[in-house]
Parts: structure tokens; sequence; C-alpha cells
């Protein structure tokens, strides 16, 4: 019969008996023991009552949560929502960490084809789509990677599209002060394409404007230009 060893120590699968105390790899790393592994794995409260209220709308829609494909249902679903609205749980200054610099340039700054999933806050069932963000600079600007954070902070809750867009114009303008910022999300809603009107191929578009995008036609034209493009290429 072939041995198992593990950390070069034998292991008998009969007696399964193997040293639990912590051993560490070769790069330096602790690994878990089967002790380790065996510890059961903590709920939160919200967890745990999130779980109870899946099992709840399982039974009364007359399935049968205890059978072989809905037993773990209710913490596959728990742990699903946590991901889902982990926005409400982003503090945005860690957010940000700092990534905001001098820099003499006064053009505009567009980051566009962001994509979102987010959660219709009347249904609770997925829109997703792309957000175009753009702002001028008033002397700061904001590192690349972080206008997708944001836009995923305000995505990862409980959401209307429209609200969603104003968080992030506002979040930006509040953080840097810009001479105006641009904001254009296009989303496809599941609530109007799999009940009520049924018309999977709706979009809805939104926008927020400030500034000079607000107040400047030529400005806001340039921006709706560089979307207009962007959508003539999909």
């Amino acid at each position: 019969m072939t041995q198992l060893t593990i950390n070069n120590q034998p292991y008998d699968l009969l007696k399964q008996e193997f040293d639990a105390s912590p051993y560490v790899n070769g790069n330096g790393h602790q690994v878990a023991t089967l002790e380790d592994l065996e510890q059961p794995v903590s709920k939160g409260d919200e967890q745990v009552a999130i779980e109870n209220a899946v099992y709840t709308i399982l039974e009364n829609i007359g399935e049968d949560p205890q059978r072989q494909g809905l037993e773990r249902t209710p913490t596959r679903v728990a742990k699903a929502y946590a991901e889902l609205t982990s926005g409400y749980h982003v503090d945005p200054e860690a957010l940000i960490n700092d990534a905001v610099f001098d820099v003499a340039y006064d053009e505009m700054v567009l980051v566009k084809d962001i994509d979102f999933f987010s959660l219709c806050e009347h249904h609770l069932l997925p829109f997703y789509g792309k957000a175009h963000v753009a702002y001028i600079p008033n002397g700061k600007v904001i590192g690349l990677s972080k206008i997708p954070r944001i836009v995923e902070m305000f995505a990862r809750r409980l959401q209307v599209q429209e609200r969603m867009t104003q968080e992030i114009a506002d979040f930006l303008s509040e953080t840097l002060q810009p001479q105006g910022v641009a904001v254009v999300v296009e989303g496809q809603h599941m609530c109007a394409a799999m009940r009520g009107v049924k018309k999977a191929n709706a979009r809805m578009t939104t926008s927020a404007m400030t500034g000079s995008f607000k107040h400047n036609p030529q400005t806001r034209g340039e921006f709706l230009d560089h979307i207009a493009r962007h959508s003539s290429h999909r």
C-alpha cells in the first residue's frame, strides 16, 4: 500500500495519526494542520439571519431546502449577498489611500468602459453595464485605478441607477474639487428583462454633470463625443 507523507512525515491513513501542531513549509509559511481544518467556521449574526431567511423563502415557494442541491443554498446565497453588497463596508479614505496628486494638468481625464454589477433595490435583481467617468482637474488628479474602485464602491450595494450615477459624480467632486465631473452609466436591468415588461434588450442611460461639463456645452459635447465613439465600436 502506498504511504502518504505530509511535510516529509509518514501519515497512516488507517490509524489517522498525525501531529496536529503547526508546521512551516519550505517557503517559511505556517501551514494549516488537520486540527485547524476541522474547526468549524464561525458565522456572523448577519449571515445566519440571511441563511434563515433564504431557507424560509425556499420553503414558501414549495421547495425542500434539505434536498440535494439546496442543502447549502442558504449559505451560498448569504455569502453572495455579502460580496454583492460589500460597498456598504468600504472606507472611502482607505479606498483613496492618499492617491490624489498635485499635477499641473487642466484637460479632460476620461476613464470609460468600466464594468459594474449592482442589485436593484426594488426587486433585488441584478443590473449591470458600463460607466464612463470624466473630470477636468483643478490642480489635482486621482490614481487611475481609483475611479473603477469608486464605481464599484457605489455599485456593490442596493441601488437605483439614477442615484448611483449621482453618487459617483458627487464623490469625485468632493474628493478632487475639480473644474467639473461627468458620469454616464449604461445599464441593463434584469427586473425589466426577466419579469414585468420582459424587454431583454432595453438599456437605461443616466448621466450626472457638474461644473464645466454642466455649464459649458463645448466641454460637455467633447465628453459625449468620446462616449459616442465608444458606442459605435461595440
